[in-house]
């Protein structure tokens, strides 16, 4: 028995080295930041800062139905840019596309080479019926103290959500970061290159969806087969999706994180119908069709879509690692043996969960109108998000398991999408993101991410196969969740850096 003890403990000893030894010579790539951690100093521009502010006073709000658009404002937002930027519109072919649809080409000084394309979107959603605590009008103060940036989502506007106010080193509005902070960078930087007379060698396209909040399909869907039309593809393609997330934003990292995404979630939504005995509930049947639909979901939220490590996910932890503490730095480095343990505790987490599987949410739901009343029908609403790899026809098997010996009828809703094909970062495309992003932050962590939310960029993979999702802002958890939601703001300093990283990536493409 001693023996076999001591042959444990040889193997332990044996086990533990071989796991120290490739936790510390596991190749973690090394992130190089600038000596001086300084980066791109802003310089002020308070023309830009107002071109943005005016853009985001036009209410172009969509809606869930393409034909309850109010669209005067989307003709104003069409007129407003024009006047705002009559060199780009002087110096460039633009077009439209289902009228609202706006493309640029700038042309480049090389027809051989292949196109880039920039996406931004000029809707916004509602925003809401929060209060608002100044209802000042033309608040123009560029020059106060920047406010640190807020540490929860406010209950309230602090001014209007279309004023365009600029005070406390910020630019607020609903679109201020979702996304007309991207499209006005994006137009400042073909601007700035046609005002200092700098023609890049390759033709440089902006294309704005105008209903990308609702699925995208009168936009981006028909902008993209209009370059496919044309014959067009393009050497890379850049949308929003990722951002820089502030350091002590991502749990154990002390850094800050620029995520790239590199590929998008898929998405299905179900409404799940779930027929049982209705009437009055004084002689209630043994299993209702609202007992009948708990069962269902409860064994849609016990029995998830398996989690798995796909090789994004895997090249993300690795960028990362490095700057991750040691236990999860051996977790990493020897998925051999410690992957179950990885993503037990991956899972447990609703945000890394997300990262390593097809999510499964339960959205909405509706029986009976009356207390006293049994309904015969129960429906609710099942919204998954799909893990690439996964596919819709999994998801639909993975429905219909949970709901088998049931009487149901199962009705797709909303725009049911696989999930993205994954973009290479062994490009040109992928590291000229992070030499714009080394630029300005030359201590961020840099790294592919999945990114989890729906994109124009998906619709544009039949004219590219190298589709990114980033945009260069530096923002803390409240700040991203203020999107959609109350007090959206982008701080002049991140607008200002914004349109830097876009002017440097257009100028630096094919140095």
């Amino acid at each position: 028995m001693k023996k076999g003890l001591l042959t444990i403990l040889g193997i332990l000893i044996m086990l533990s080295a071989i796991l120290l030894i490739r936790t510390y010579t596991y190749p973690f790539p090394k992130q190089t930041p600038d000596e001086s951690g300084t980066g791109w100093k802003v310089i002020r521009n308070d023309s830009a800062v107002q071109r943005l502010s005016g853009g985001i006073k036009i209410a172009t709000v969509s809606t869930g139905s393409l034909g309850t658009f109010n669209y005067v404002p989307f003709d104003q937002f069409k007129e407003y840019l024009r006047k705002s930027y009559p060199l780009v519109y002087q110096n460039t072919e633009n077009s439209e596309v289902n009228k609202y649809g706006l493309i640029f080409r700038f042309k480049g000084t090389d027809p051989d080479l292949l196109p880039i394309l920039f996406l931004s979107h000029i809707d916004v959603v509602p925003p809401g019926d929060a209060g608002v605590k100044n209802k000042e009008e033309n608040v123009f103060h560029p020059d106060d103290k920047p406010l640190p940036a807020v540490s929860q989502v406010a209950d309230d506007w602090d001014y209007s959500p279309f004023s365009g106010a600029v005070a406390n080193g910020r630019i607020y509005g609903r679109g201020a970061i979702d996304m007309k902070g991207m499209l006005f960078s994006l137009m400042e930087a073909i601007n700035n290159l046609i005002k200092n007379q700098q023609i890049p060698r390759r033709d440089i396209y902006l294309a704005f969806g105008h209903d990308e909040e609702v699925g995208g399909q009168k936009g981006a869907l028909q902008i993209a087969e209009y370059f496919k039309k044309k014959g067009l593809s393009f050497d890379a393609v850049y949308d929003e999706g990722g951002l820089i997330m502030q350091k002590g934003s991502v749990a154990g990292i002390d850094s800050d994180v620029a995520v790239i995404g590199c590929a998008e979630k898929g998405f299905l939504s179900a409404r799940i119908k779930v027929k049982g005995l209705g009437g009055h509930s004084s002689m209630p049947p043994m299993e209702s069709a609202i007992g009948k639909a708990a069962i269902i979901m409860q064994r849609l939220e016990d029995h998830q879509m398996k989690p798995e490590i796909t090789p994004l996910i895997k090249n993300f932890f690795d960028n990362i690692g490095g700057a991750m503490p040691f236990t999860s730095r051996l977790a990493i480095a020897n998925q051999w043996l410690l992957k179950p343990l990885l993503l037990s505790q991956l899972t447990k987490n609703h945000t890394t969960n997300a990262l390593v599987r097809t999510t499964t949410a339960l959205t909405m739901m509706k029986g009976s109108d009356g207390t006293n009343v049994l309904a015969p029908e129960v429906e609710f609403v099942v919204n998954f998000r799909i893990l690439p790899r996964n596919t819709v026809k999994d998801v639909k098997n993975h429905i219909a398991k949970a709901t088998e010996g049931f009487d149901v009828e199962i009705e797709e809703i909303d725009n049911t999408r696989e999930a993205s094909a994954v973009s290479p970062t062994n490009t040109r495309s992928f590291r000229l993101i992070q030499a714009s992003v080394k630029e300005i932050y030359p201590e961020a962590v840099v790294t592919p991410y999945l990114t989890m939310a729906g994109t124009d960029a998906a619709k544009y993979e039949i004219v590219s196969k190298n589709v990114y999702r980033f945009m260069p802002v530096k923002i803390n958890n409240a700040e991203k969740q203020s999107i959609h939601s109350t007090n959206e703001y982008l701080s002049i300093e991140n607008y200002l850096k914004m349109i830097h990283y876009f002017e440097y990536l257009m100028k630096n493409y094919d140095r």
